[in-house]
């Protein structure tokens, strides 16, 4: 009797010191973004990154997601926070969902490029696996610009090999009926609309999860 309280006693602990070594692997995903990924005027969790956690714990992936987006962030304010949130969180996975306020102050498409390029290469050479997510400006910019700042994400995430998801508002602001799906100021997409940005991000993203 003893014998077998003994061996169960071990397998036990044996079982405990791999949950244990499983828990400390979990992946961390981190979302640098600006106040699309901020919940700018949201009720708290109901944003997409929230939903993104929720849909990843409910599928079972041991993946901690930070989101460390703020709202009015540009590309060159998440570069400069990016080194102490790579050490911070060490991420495994990294979102990048910086330019739509680049373009809403008019700064130049070069500087935006090489930031967004800083970025990238600062996550990988962490380790960390890149996903950006692309933007597009509305038709009063101009064709050339427009054509421009598409580009630009397509351009990084060539260059570096990144993962890229090409619209990050596809389905909501080129909805049939995009006013319903933005809040008042016309810039920021209403609750319901997250949903439909969650699913275009992830289609690339499952590619990138362990």
């Amino acid at each position: 009797m003893n014998r077998r309280y003994f061996n169960v006693s071990a397998f036990g602990l044996l079982l405990a010191t791999r949950f244990s070594v499983c828990a400390k692997a979990q992946v961390t995903l981190l979302v640098v973004g600006d106040s699309l990924s901020a919940e700018y005027g949201l009720k708290r969790g109901t944003g997409w990154v929230a939903l993104l956690d929720r849909r990843l714990r409910d599928e079972g992936k041991a993946i901690s997601v930070v989101n460390a987006s703020i709202s009015g962030d540009t590309t060159s304010g998440g570069l400069s926070r990016l080194p102490t949130l790579l050490a911070q969180h060490k991420p495994q996975l990294v979102l990048i969902e910086l330019g739509g306020n680049d373009a809403l102050r008019g700064l130049p498409l070069k500087t935006s490029q090489d930031n967004l390029e800083a970025m990238v290469k600062a996550a990988q050479g962490q380790g960390a696996k890149v996903l950006l997510l692309g933007m597009q400006v509305p038709p009063n910019y101009g064709p050339q610009y427009a054509a421009e700042f598409i580009g630009m994400y397509a351009e990084v995430a060539k260059r570096h090999k990144a993962a890229l998801v090409p619209f990050f508002l596809k389905g909501v602001a080129d909805a049939d009926q995009a006013d319903t799906l933005f809040q008042s100021d016309r810039i920021h997409p209403v609750e319901a609309a997250h949903p439909i940005m969650l699913g275009n991000v992830w289609p690339a993203l499952k590619k990138l999860l362990p």
